[in-house]
């Protein structure tokens, strides 16, 4: 069975919780795993999920990883926000009061994020919070413009009337109900590959459908007329791109061209037969991926800084 359930089904706890105050005053969850001082990961979910859907790569990052995971605004534990308060800008203000409440000032971090939350990096490309903490980046199953136009949920040819309804439906203001065999097999066929464990899918259903209905629609509506092409071509640290071959909400289109766009690209891996939803669908690949950019970027630096900063307390003694 998946390393995300079985002896997973209870939520990793975390070492720490904080709040942290985002430039409109919106208040964002956040949850510190692992020890202090270890190399630092910052984990940002996507549309309509929550911290819980990092799980797998907390679990094991976690042993020898500062990781750090937070609610998007409207989901899981951070509030909705006030009116006005759903758009890129609040995205990238938010992940930058994240990243200023949990890392020290010069510490850096590998940023990952998932769909929504590759936006938010995006988003937050040229901000100085991201330039001062932001190591590497990883960006999973995401887009950078042009969503509901390459979105390939709907069976039908792509062209205006599909890009209308799929816009509808992105903003659609109908609950999506309790989670059952019918919600299980329309999330699946929506966002996961085809041989997705039943377990995964329950898992992904059961965080999808806790998010409250404004928080996916407001944010739905933001996703359809999103363009952070600029953003691609801001994000001018180390950037790796994972995109499965079946995602229907954010086909491979949107992964080539944000790989091909990227200042510092470190090229992408399409993972065979999985959907949108990676980090559930193929936690080893993924959690490998950040492992592998930790310590290529950040662990031999958090080193050099221990040091330096151990040498410092004893000349000061």
């Amino acid at each position: 069975m998946s390393r995300l359930l079985h002896r997973d089904t209870v939520p990793p706890v975390p070492a720490a919780e904080l709040t942290a105050r985002s430039a409109d005053g919106s208040r964002i969850h956040v949850e510190l795993h692992g020890p202090e001082d270890a190399p630092a990961v910052v984990l940002a979910h996507g549309w309509t999920c929550n911290t819980r859907f990092w799980d797998a790569q907390i679990r094991d990052l976690a042993a020898d990883h500062r990781v750090i995971a937070y609610d998007q605004r409207g989901h899981g534990l951070t509030p909705e926000p006030g009116p006005g308060g759903y758009s890129t800008n609040a995205l990238a203000d938010d992940l930058e009061a994240v990243l200023a409440a949990t890392l020290g000032p010069g510490r850096r971090a590998v940023l990952a994020g998932h769909s929504m939350g590759g936006m938010t990096v995006m988003a937050a490309a040229a901000r100085p919070g991201l330039r001062e903490h932001a190591a590497a980046v990883l960006l999973c199953s995401t887009g950078s413009t042009r969503l509901a136009a390459e979105a390939r949920v709907l069976p039908l040819r792509a062209g205006a009337l599909r890009t209308r309804i799929t816009t509808a439906v992105l903003g659609a203001k109908a609950p999506l109900g309790p989670v059952n065999p019918v919600s299980r097999k329309i999330l699946k066929y929506a966002t996961m590959g085809a041989g997705s464990a039943p377990d995964r899918v329950d898992a992904c259903a059961r965080i999808v459908h806790a998010c409250p209905r404004r928080a996916r629609v407001e944010w739905g509506h933001v996703l359809a007329e999103l363009d952070l092409a600029a953003g691609v071509r801001e994000l001018r640290v180390p950037t790796a791109v994972i995109a499965g071959t079946d995602d229907r909400l954010t086909p491979p289109v949107h992964a080539r061209a944000i790989a091909a766009a990227l200042p510092v690209g470190l090229g992408l891996t399409e993972l065979a037969g999985m959907g949108h939803m990676t980090p559930v669908e193929a936690p080893e690949a993924v959690t490998a991926k950040i492992r592998e950019l930790v310590t290529r970027y950040v662990a031999t630096g958090t080193a050099a800084e221990r040091k330096a900063a151990t040498a410092e307390k004893e000349d000061v003694a």
